[in-house]
């Protein structure tokens, strides 16, 4: 299942620019009932040549982007995707980034964050933008039916898509409606924007990227409101490597994608030799080991992402999420 190369982005070198690219040219995960991202002309970006001549800014001075990502680099990978939206939001030209984690309290009690705030230069309406990235490997057997979204799971086994979809529908995305928000909003409004009404219903939007592994050895249908251009690649355990190594082409490349930069795939020149690439492969799953995602590259084959996990794997799946009682739909409103 070769990945189509993303545009624009083999003009970048800079990790932290060409993460950023890939953020903006690649799609969602899913398409819930929610509006999704802004889009590259929402954030002033709509223009290939515009967006190229931003990058290549971004190339010649990434100290405020560095600055930005600052130490989620040692950290966790969604630490660092809001870290990058962060700085998307305030340096693209067509957005005004007015709050990031915004805690809600009541009381002493936090009841959540909201991810991030912005509006458009000039305009009064403000969004609030939740962002999740997600690597989610599909399990030809488990919770549900063959299209259930409880049968994608992360490749620790701790989380599903199920999961986070009913999160971030029942919860995060629903923050905007508690008192307690219209009052944080109303005091945060009354100083980053005159004459905002903060009472006003906020616009809420949704951003998930990421990459949906599908079994190697079975054929497995897209979850649920999968978004029909979502990226793709394959999973395998390590016993099945051989066997699909044999099907690469010759003088196939690859690379060990390493955390925090699973986004953008890796230059070709940073690639090995698949019998190099394989070494470290067998050295790794000598003993229990975590699930390698690795990057390969063959001139005419392109680009595939592989996850390559152990032989027992998964070791644990989580629970489906409980159904709510007659949660309504949010409102459409763009």
């Amino acid at each position: 299942m070769p990945t189509a190369p993303l545009p624009l982005l083999d003009r970048c070198h800079h990790p932290l620019v060409r993460d950023l690219a890939w953020l903006l040219l690649a799609p969602d995960l899913v398409a819930m009932p929610w509006p999704g991202r802004p889009s590259r002309a929402a954030l002033g970006l709509g223009d290939d040549g515009h967006l190229a001549a931003w990058l290549d800014d971004l190339e010649a001075w990434p100290e405020a982007l560095e600055e930005r990502v600052g130490d989620t680099l040692q950290g966790r990978m969604g630490l660092y995707h809001e870290r990058l939206w962060q700085f998307l939001l305030d340096s693209a030209p067509g957005t005004e980034l007015l709050a990031h984690n915004l805690r809600i309290l009541r009381g002493k009690q936090t009841l959540g964050e909201l991810d991030l705030l912005y509006r458009h230069p000039g305009q009064s309406e403000v969004t609030h933008l939740e962002v999740a990235i997600k690597y989610y490997l599909g399990l030809t057997e488990g919770p549900g039916a063959p299209d259930d979204q409880a049968r994608w799971i992360g490749p620790g086994g701790a989380d599903s898509l199920a999961g986070k979809r009913e999160h971030l529908h029942r919860h995060q995305l629903r923050l905007t409606e508690l008192p307690e928000t219209r009052d944080a909003l109303q005091a945060l409004l009354g100083r980053c924007a005159a004459g905002a009404d903060g009472a006003r219903p906020v616009t809420r939007r949704l951003a998930m990227p990421g990459v949906l592994f599908y079994p190697w050895h079975a054929r497995l249908p897209p979850p649920r409101e999968a978004h029909p251009a979502h990226l793709r690649g394959h999973w395998l355990h390590w016993q099945a490597w051989r066997r699909y190594r044999h099907g690469l082409g010759t003088n196939t490349r690859g690379a060990r994608l390493a955390k925090p930069h699973w986004l953008a795939l890796p230059r070709p020149e940073r690639l090995l030799p698949l019998g190099e690439l394989e070494a470290q492969l067998a050295e790794h799953f000598r003993e229990p080991a975590s699930p390698v995602q690795l990057a390969l590259w063959h001139a005419e084959m392109g680009w595939r992402r592989l996850f390559v996990v152990a032989d027992d794997w998964p070791r644990q799946v989580p629970l489906p999420p409980r159904a709510a009682p007659g949660a309504a739909d949010p409102d459409h409103s763009p």
